[in-house]
């Protein structure tokens, strides 16, 4: 089970200040997590990391609303060697964006510092909102254009998350300024813990099928026959084989509930590849 009193670090995608050190920081709240925490550059390194070493945990994007499943964390996690690793806890975080500034004052913007993709994710805002022949300076990041701020007047404002506002120290002129108000990403936690059975867990399994007609069917024939209901579903081409597909299944229910325990045993033999990568 979770042992928290354990855990010595908790690894996530950088760099600091990002939507996932926010989502970090969100899952650590939740679950009394008091470590050190360490951004890392890739999603691979995270697993890694929490793969060879016992007493620490990782954050990775599993899936986002506008993107679509992270194909590299669903990889990683079915390649990791430590069969151990599992997913402990998930959660949805908003992908919210705010204009800052040194100033108070929204209506003296006259420059936007801000990366490419930002400028373009809140194109309606800076449309309606900003002068038309305003200044545009592009920077490579969020904390990047923040700290840009420093080297212009009061008149400059840059496009970044909440968290940078309060590091930079910077007023948030207006939240949520982004396009897609629905934007999301489901994050979750990873470690060599278990946890444990309640009425709300999920399960998510991989698997891969025959190249024969109906061998998904009779997969997910047992889910039925068991009375198990299955809350997502989705498939990639397998990197061994382009031909053949690796399917992704999360449904209600842990992996120790007994009706769980009789339908894995029904459908592992039916597979070619097979794996739990948690209950949770």
């Amino acid at each position: 089970m979770l042992n928290l009193e354990t855990i010595k670090n908790i690894a996530y995608l950088g760099p600091e200040n990002s939507f996932s050190e926010m989502a970090t920081d969100e899952l650590c709240s939740q679950n009394n997590i008091n470590c050190f925490r360490t951004p890392l550059t890739t999603i691979k390194q995270i697993v890694d990391y929490v793969a060879q070493n016992s007493n620490t945990f990782g954050v990775i994007p599993m899936e986002n609303t506008s993107d679509g499943i992270i194909r590299e964390s669903f990889d990683c996690l079915m390649d990791c060697p430590n069969q151990n690793i599992k997913i402990l806890k998930e959660i949805i975080m908003p992908v919210e964006y705010c204009l800052l500034s040194r100033t108070t004052e929204l209506y003296s913007i006259t420059g936007l510092i801000a990366t490419p993709r930002l400028i373009s994710k809140c194109q309606n805002f800076i449309n309606n909102n900003l002068p038309r022949n305003h200044n545009l300076i592009e920077k490579a990041t969020m904390l990047e254009a923040a700290y840009e701020l420093s080297n212009h007047n009061l008149t400059y404002a840059s496009i970044g998350n909440k968290k940078i506002a309060q590091k930079c120290m910077l007023n948030i002129l207006k939240e949520n300024i982004h396009d897609d108000r629905n934007n999301k990403t489901r994050y979750i936690l990873i470690g060599s813990n278990t946890s444990a059975p309640n009425e709300n867990n999920k399960t998510t399994i991989a698997f891969r099928t025959n190249h024969t007609p109906g061998a998904l069917l009779k997969i997910l024939n047992v889910f039925l026959e068991n009375n198990i209901n299955l809350t997502y579903i989705s498939s990639q081409p397998s990197k061994l084989d382009p031909s053949e597909y690796t399917f992704i299944v999360t449904f209600d229910g842990h992996i120790q509930d007994e009706s769980m325990k009789k339908a894995i045993n029904e459908i592992q033999p039916k597979t070619l590849f097979f794996k739990h990568l948690g209950s949770y």
